[in-house]
């Protein structure tokens, strides 16, 4: 057993009967399988992973969610969340991941209240030196954060899932649909099945590392791994991409020369600062 597992469960006997915020990435999955084990352990309290369903959760990760946690043995379901229709959510400014997780939390909150429980995030410690409104609003409704607490970062996370035998280890990161629209585009159901649709349609062809980012002017900016730069061109000339994409209802593609990078909307912002309401 890794060292940090053990330190992880100990930590999370402490806290009773617990609810976590589960995606299927692998944050939460570590987190909710550390609670599990630590729930058996004192054979006392309960363990359930609750994942938020809405427009912005993409179709591929619900299905990993539901694969993942039944791999893990814990308790599972979904809670449909209603983010689509706030208006801090949808004119989607860089607090736009505030209103998510508060809405998430104000979901979740009546679950962990019915079972006398703590909510839990999968937020790690190399979370805390980027810009995450989301975290305020779990700081505002007391959520819990235990990787961050130990100070457990994203490698450290990974070997812990390796080391639990967790098929989604060395998963790579994927945030919610809504964080490919560039701040200032309104967030639609539209756009949001849009890009879906579109990354589905790239991983379907081979590639799994990516991000279609959306723009003013509905453009589409392909975010891979340099690596995969010849991939997207041969798609293009054997699949016609463009008109593909096109067809989803953008209305011009292009490729992003600088690389996948996580979080590139958020390069260039000055104030960082959230607004709350």
């Amino acid at each position: 057993m890794h060292a940090s597992t053990s330190r992880l469960i100990g930590h999370l006997r402490e806290l009773g009967n617990l609810v976590v915020a589960f995606s299927g990435g692998v944050d939460s999955s570590v987190v909710a399988a550390a609670a599990l084990a630590a729930v058996r352990e004192d054979h006392a309290h309960t363990a359930i992973a609750v994942t938020a369903k809405s427009p912005s959760l993409a179709s591929w990760q619900a299905e990993l969610a539901v694969r993942v946690a039944a791999e893990i043995g814990i308790e599972h379901t979904f809670v449909k969340t209603n983010e689509i229709e706030r208006d801090g959510y949808v004119r989607n400014q860089s607090d736009r991941c505030f209103y998510c997780k508060q809405t998430l939390y104000q979901f979740l909150t009546p679950i962990a209240s019915q079972r006398d429980a703590v909510v839990l995030s999968g937020t790690n410690a190399d979370d805390l030196g980027d810009y995450r409104p989301g975290i305020q609003a779990g700081k505002d409704a007391s959520v819990r954060t235990p990787l961050a607490d130990l100070g457990m970062d994203k490698a450290t996370v990974r070997a812990v899932a390796a080391a639990m035998g967790l098929s989604n280890s060395d998963l790579p990161a994927s945030p919610c649909l809504s964080s490919r629209i560039a701040y200032g585009v309104k967030v639609t159901a539209e756009r949001l099945a849009r890009i879906d649709a579109a990354e589905s349609w790239l991983r379907s062809k081979g590639i799994g590392d990516l991000r279609v980012r959306l723009h003013a002017g509905e453009l589409a900016r392909i975010e891979v791994p340099p690596e995969q730069f010849s991939r997207i061109v041969d798609l293009q000339r054997a699949h016609s991409l463009t008109n593909e994409f096109i067809a989803m209802g953008f209305r011009n593609v292009t490729l992003d020369l600088r690389g996948l990078r996580s979080g590139s909307l958020n390069e260039g912002l000055v104030t960082l600062s959230v607004t709350q309401s």
